[in-house]
């Protein structure tokens, strides 16, 4: 196993509980943030957060990045103002609660497949991060499907954002390669 983003930054962060806590904690605090915030783009406005979902899955690895994910639906859950427009169990079961449940299976397979040395290049973050996309978009538009019927689902919930998707999936192969390189000297 290679290292990850964050091992390699902060080393601390390979065997401290606490160091790994804190990054936890970190994270789920740029979740709730970049929830917030909007950015305007074509056809609907574009939020970064699945750009950082993506990216804390593979700066962190599989397993804190799965953590990250669940202890950011445990806050949504218990009331936190950390989703986009709402908080609590039933936010959860509403129509993006298959969108949430994909953030925290996206965190940990991307960050197995970072953990194996696919955020090195331009070309293999191109998968990792389609890999991602998928693993947030599949669950998101069936659960919103058993809602509203999976015509108006993918109208809905897919097509309108592929475009910033693919936005978001060129600037990570872009950055996260560059930011390997970077540590690396």
């Amino acid at each position: 196993m290679q290292t990850t983003l964050a091992q390699e930054i902060w080393p601390l962060a390979r065997d401290s509980r606490t160091a790994q806590a804190v990054l936890v904690v970190a994270g789920t605090v740029l979740l709730a943030v970049s929830a917030k915030v909007q950015v305007p783009f074509w056809p609907v406005p574009m939020t970064m957060q699945t750009f950082v979902v993506l990216l804390l899955g593979i700066a962190y690895g599989p397993r804190l990045g799965f953590a990250t994910g669940a202890l950011y639906l445990i806050e949504g859950a218990l009331g936190l103002p950390v989703f986009a427009k709402g908080a609590g169990i039933a936010y959860l079961m509403g129509p993006t609660g298959g969108y949430l449940f994909g953030f925290v299976l996206a965190m940990g397979v991307c960050g197995l497949l970072a953990e194996r040395g696919w955020s090195r290049t331009a070309v293999t973050m191109l998968g990792v991060m389609l890999v991602g996309e998928i693993l947030i978009f599949a669950p998101g538009v069936v659960w919103l499907g058993v809602l509203i019927g999976m015509d108006k689902a993918v109208t809905f919930g897919l097509t309108p954002f592929i475009a910033a998707e693919i936005f978001k999936i060129a600037l990570a192969a872009v950055t996260v390669p560059l930011v390997w390189r970077a540590i690396r000297h």
